[in-house]
């Protein structure tokens, strides 16, 4: 698989957590525990635009969405019982073979596909929501990543990205709290030259087309050891940004 966004080192490394995606006590506890906090953002916010009820059973029904650096499925899989028709890409084929696995077990239909962002866009496939949770932070080409994601969106349609903002605050709470002294991630799973600014990210999704319309902040709870939405964008945030309808 070849692409300029494709960071090998970082693929190497989560492909060799593949099988360990869906163990809530192993490496990725933590996003198991963030993982509340995405879906109902996700969810709330893809209502509001197409005009669906968040209460509903089934709120995403019909919409297409495309989870990029779907690692295992965790944030797939919720989306796909909302009703949204989901396809999930990563370049670990390691990542793809569990989440296959786990999906055909809780008998989902998810398209999972080792295969680029960039592939996909050059196919001129082009979906409802777009997602890139997680994962801005570990690619090569931030900038062409995003550019590739912006393509696939359609006229009206929305992107998703979480990533980590580059602050001194961050470098202290994500990599050395997170990393070495609590141990929550395995050492090395990020690179603080690599976070980026709210600013930066909104200039390179710009740069795609889109507009910003909603960031929010992802603060975590010591004393419920969960976490929840918040104005506090210093380390951890999300943001919407929307295509214009008439856009081609």
């Amino acid at each position: 698989m070849t692409s300029a966004s494709i960071d090998r080192d970082e693929v190497a490394r989560f492909d060799a957590l593949a099988a360990r995606w869906w163990d809530e006590r192993g490496p990725m506890a933590v996003l198991h525990k963030f993982n509340p906090v995405r879906v109902g953002y996700i969810r709330d916010e893809a209502c509001r635009v197409f005009g669906r009820d968040p209460a509903a059973p089934f709120p995403l029904e019909g919409l297409s969405v495309i989870d990029i650096g779907c690692g295992g499925g965790v944030l797939s899989e919720p989306l796909a019982r909302l009703g949204a028709s989901v396809t999930g890409l990563d370049p670990a084929p390691g990542n793809v073979v569990a989440a296959r696995a786990h999906a055909e077990a809780e008998g989902l239909a998810i398209d999972y596909r080792d295969e680029t962002i960039e592939a996909v866009a050059a196919r001129g496939e082009r979906f409802d929501v777009v997602l890139a949770m997680e994962v801005v932070e570990h690619v090569a080409d931030r900038a062409g990543f995003l550019r590739a994601a912006c393509r696939t969106v359609k006229p009206g349609g929305l992107l998703f990205a979480a990533t980590i903002n580059r602050t001194m605050r961050s470098f202290a709470l994500a990599i050395v709290g997170a990393e070495y002294v609590l141990r929550w991630l395995p050492r090395g799973t990020h690179d603080w030259e690599k976070f980026v600014t709210p600013r930066e990210l909104a200039a390179d999704i710009a740069a795609g087309g889109l507009t910003v319309t909603d960031t929010t902040g992802v603060v975590y709870n010591p004393l419920g050891d969960s976490w929840r939405a918040s104005r506090d964008t210093g380390v951890n945030y999300m943001v919407t940004a929307h295509r214009p309808a008439s856009a081609t």
